[in-house]
Parts: structure tokens; C-alpha cells; sequence
């Protein structure tokens, strides 16, 4: 079954969730903010997705800017972006779509389709 990393405020996660049960795909909601995927399972993640690292941050959000990541994120070494990250789902890239042989950062229509139709 699907995974979906939401935050239950995010209007983008709203639209993703009305999609998937428009479409009617199964899947499970998890609180991003509450039950944020740990370091290791954001390393499994990340491997199965193919995607840059700087592609699960949450670039819009505002611990981001209030860190001034993107000042510092290209500094930073992969371990301590990992860390970061599994230190407070909000930095986390949403709704983040997990699969049995797949990853999704965000929620992009098209991209959603030709995995999921």
C-alpha cells in the first residue's frame, strides 16, 4: 500500500489526498509533523527515488527560511542534510509519496499519473 507524508495544513497535501481518492488508489496517511521518517528510512527513501537530496527539503517552508538553508545547505555535508532533515518533519519535502519501488517529493499531477494510472 501507498504512503503518503502529509502535514493535515498543507493545501498541496490536501490536493494530493483528493486526487488519490478521485482516482481511487489506496494508501496510508502519516502525519509528517508527528511521525517524520528517521534518518535511516530518509536514506531508503532517498535512494529509491532517484531525486537530489536538496529535492526533500521543503524549500517553501518557514523553518527553511528561518535557518537560511539555502545559504547553508550547499556547505553541508549529505549526513548532516540527513540529519536535519530526520530532525523535524516540517523540513520535510510534501506530500512525500512513498511506494514499494518508489519515491515522490511534492505533489506533481503529471509526474503522479504515470506512476499511479
Amino acid at each position: 500500500m501507498l504512503k503518503v507524508y502529509c502535514y493535515s495544513k498543507c493545501s498541496t497535501c490536501k490536493k494530493a489526498l483528493k486526487w488519490l481518492d478521485g482516482n481511487k488508489i489506496k494508501h496510508e496517511v502519516v502525519d509528517i509533523k508527528a511521525n517524520h521518517p528517521d534518518e535511516e528510512t530518509l536514506r531508503k527513501y532517498y535512494a529509491m527515488s532517484g531525486l537530489t537530496l536538496k529535492r526533500f527539503f521543503n524549500t517553501s517552508g518557514m523553518q527553511y527560511r528561518e535557518l537560511e538553508l539555502s545559504k547553508k545547505l550547499p556547505d553541508m555535508s549529505e549526513d548532516e542534510q540527513f540529519r536535519l532533515l530526520a530532525s523535524d518533519g516540517m523540513l520535510v519535502k510534501r506530500p512525500l509519496l512513498v511506494g514499494k519501488d518508489f519515491v515522490l517529493t511534492g505533489f506533481k499531477e503529471e509526474e503522479w499519473k504515470k506512476i499511479l494510472l
